[in-house]
């Protein structure tokens, strides 16, 4: 592995830590004091900081050591996390995330913005609460102090010591006068320590940077060859330091190993006092003094000392392999083996994870695909080769599909995920948008860990986003209106998901003022949109916004504006087979809500016959099917027909008639009814004219491939090689209730 990969790894691990540190925040801002809700938070910055370090990340360094230190006071109950400390630290955030992105894509972050928290953050760790009102004030690139003069190196004692002069600033600041006190550590890991990617090598070099430092390493445990565990702890290390930062700077440098490993360390009381037991000690002769010079030549005591700690180990590793198998083991070793063995497997068996290219991840998917495909095919083969169906082919292809479905069970599975690192993204949004704005406004969320497609997460961010700004905008008040209508100063954003009939909804709430909806008509108006004599309902009046270029603004600002991109908002929500609403009070707010299908690639569909035309319906929509009789037949108005079902009547659908199939109305008598359930339009009787069967079919994107088709969700491939489409039922059932698809069809056009 090269170093751009080990890069990439720790940009990758960054995206996790940057989403705990949201999280952990956002619980700490509603008023959770947790201690362990803090130690995460402190421990992502951290972690962070101690990656950003071994790339030469000084700009992410810098910040997040400061951010550090006050989450520290924080941690220490110094500094009390009230609603103007989080203020600061979710900024502190947003400024970090950003440090982070141009430390990987290569851009730069408003530099001014970013020592502005410094000060902030700097003022909070000294007991100060700054100004809410104070103008940043742009503060200098911390610059690397120049490399004090590395003192000569002591001649070794009789304890084999060899000493390792070495001096290091922590990140340029200022040398500050300390006492400096000597220390006796003793670092010994567990085996632990090393399965959870942990390196001795990599501590010692950090626990050297704190001061001269002396180390010898005790091989005393190290077993004979034959009872060697390659993967065992077998070394421990006595070290002598002198540390201006004490014992809470010696911990600080094993604090993610410390659970891991036994460590001891004593402050001297003399500073000449001799070790007080002589150890068969190996000497480790390298001197790490000119690390702080920056130069090339500096990087090679540091190879050194990592060689040196890692030697060891890895020549136990090659004996271990070159080990005869013939050689018997004592039976108390090959005990001792197992019951290691067996710790190793259970320490290793909760939590284990595997980092996989996406690109990987799809190709196998679009296999299982074709798989899926195939193996349909070759059932259709076989069942009109085989009238009977009972022949040893058929039975093994039954076993056939269910394997294939688990198969393709299983590779969705991994593409799931939760739509929480979404969520945590609008809560910036919301928080930038609204300091632009000047409102106060709280986000809510709920169903964070809803599961859903990850390609559908992907392409559901830049929607989300523009939905978000605009309720921040103008679908929430000023404090001052608010207060005026009678509501609280702060404003209610909701954002919800769960799970729906196979499908993941996504609700959008504001407690804002509503849509304007007698503005909303006039703008329509003189935009041509619709005849000033047209009657349109409620709802028909709010969806307007979603026409091409519709917008209520009178200043289109850089924000957002009510209408301006939401064609663009549907469309995107159309593309990922899903659809969108609008619901909205006068006074109380809007709700947008999203319904969208869970994964893109497969589903499970009736497949019948319209017209002619082989169509597939969504199972998940269907809630049953019935063969109509006359009895149950009603006319309603010109064109409408209903269906009573279970003393209820039920609004009759003629799929080919709303798809423009046929001229004129089928006999309902002659086909089959489908009784389905849609987003917000109730209940329908989708009437078709026979139903060959229920099948799993890969989807196929007709945005992708054609062109939106009002009606039409996607396509698929049956079994016969012959393409079917994918019905749009709620498309349909929207047609049904008086929205035309032809005009639909010539708005996609025009848009």
């Amino acid at each position: 592995m090269d170093m751009n990969e080990i890069k990439e790894i720790f940009f990758q691990e960054c995206e996790e830590q940057l989403a705990e540190l949201e999280s952990g925040l956002l619980k700490m801002n509603d008023g959770d004091r947790d201690p362990e809700t803090v130690n995460a938070v402190f421990r992502a910055v951290h972690s962070i900081k101690g990656g950003a370090g071994a790339f030469g990340l000084d700009d992410l360094v810098a910040f997040a050591h400061v951010f550090e230190t006050t989450l520290d006071c924080v941690r220490s109950n110094k500094l009390e996390p009230g609603p103007e400390v989080m203020k600061v630290m979710l900024k502190s955030a947003d400024v970090l995330a950003d440090l982070v992105t141009a430390s990987r894509d290569g851009g730069s972050v408003d530099e001014s913005r970013s020592s502005g928290l410094v000060k902030e953050l700097e003022a909070l760790a000294n007991g100060e609460m700054p100004a809410p009102s104070a103008a940043p004030v742009a503060a200098a690139k911390p610059v690397a102090k120049a490399a004090a003069p590395a003192p000569a190196a002591a001649p070794s004692d009789d304890s084999g010591f060899q000493p390792i002069p070495f001096t290091f600033d922590d990140f340029g600041g200022e040398e500050q006068e300390a006492s400096v006190s000597t220390f006796d550590v003793t670092f010994k890991p567990r085996r632990e320590l090393y399965s959870k990617g942990n390196e001795s090598a990599l501590l010692l070099r950090d626990l050297s940077r704190l001061g001269e430092m002396s180390i010898n390493c005790n091989m005393d445990d190290l077993p004979s060859l034959e009872e060697l565990d390659p993967e065992g702890a077998y070394f421990h290390w006595a070290i002598q330091i002198k540390a201006e930062k004490g014992e809470e700077g010696i911990r600080q440098v094993f604090e993610f190993a410390e659970w891991d490993c036994d460590l001891d360390i004593k402050v001297r009381e003399a500073e000449a006092a001799a070790p007080t037991e002589e150890l068969p000690m190996i000497p480790v002769p390298f001197d790490l003094s000119a690390l702080d010079d920056g130069s090339e030549a500096a990087e090679e005591p540091v190879a050194a000392a990592v060689e040196a700690a890692e030697t060891a180990s890895n020549v136990m590793k090659m004996a271990a392999s070159a080990a005869k198998p013939e050689k018997k083991e004592s039976p108390a070793a090959a005990a001792a083996a197992a019951a290691a063995a067996a710790a190793a497997q259970a320490n290793n068996a909760a939590g284990q994870t595997i980092r996989v290219d996406l690109d990987r991840v799809d190709r196998l998917i679009n296999l299982v695909g074709e798989l899926v495909i195939n193996q349909a095919m070759l059932s259709q083969s076989v069942i009109e080769n085989d009238a009977t169906g009972t022949s040893a082919v058929n039975m093994g292809l039954e076993e056939l599909q269910q394997l294939t479905r688990e198969i393709q069970d299983s590779v969705m599975a991994i593409r799931a995920q939760p739509v929480k690192p979404v969520f945590q993204r609008m809560s910036r949004i919301v928080r930038e948008v609204a300091d632009m704005v000047g409102k106060s406004i709280r986000l809510v969320t709920e169903g964070e860990n809803t599961e859903v497609d990850k390609t559908v997460i992907d392409k559901l961010a830049e929607p989300l986003t523009h939905m978000i700004r605009n309720a921040v905008d103008h679908g929430i008040e000023s404090p001052e209106k608010r207060a005026a209508a009678g509501k609280e100063p702060e404003g209610t954003i909701k954002l919800t998901a769960k799970h729906r009939s196979g499908r993941i909804v996504i609700e959008l709430v504001d407690d804002g003022a509503g849509i304007n909806r007698e503005r909303v008509r006039q703008k329509a108006i003189d935009n041509e949109l619709i005849a000033a004599d047209a009657n349109l309902t409620d709802e028909e009046i709010d969806n307007l916004i979603f026409a091409p270029g519709f917008s209520t603004a009178d200043k289109i600002s850089d924000i957002s504006g009510r209408g301006v991109g939401m064609d663009v908002v549907k469309r995107s929500i159309q593309a990922l087979g899903g659809r969108i609403s609008i619901t909205s009070r006068p006074g109380l707010g809007s709700t947008f809500t999203m319904s969208l299908p869970l994964t893109l690639a497969v589903l499970d569909g009736m497949v019948v016959t319209v017209a002619g035309q082989t169509l597939v319906v969504p199972l998940t929509a269907i809630v049953e099917t019935l063969q109509p009789e006359a009895q149950h037949i009603h006319s309603f108005g010109a064109n409408q027909r209903l269906i009573s079902i279970r003393n209820s009547f039920c609004p009759l659908v003629d799929v080919g008639r709303i798809l423009n199939f046929r001229g004129t109305q089928a006999n309902p008598m002659d086909g089959v009814a489908l009784l389905v359930e849609s987003e917000g339009g109730g209940q329908r009787a989708l009437m078709v004219d026979a139903i060959q069967g229920q099948r799993q079919v890969v989807i196929k994107s007709l945005e992708a491939n054609y062109t939106h088709v009002p009606g039409i969700a996607a396509a698929t491939i049956l079994g016969d090689g012959r393409v079917a489409l994918i019905l749009d039922v709620d498309a349909v059932v929207a047609a049904s209730r008086g929205q035309s698809l032809k005009q639909e069809m010539s708005l996609a056009v025009a848009g």
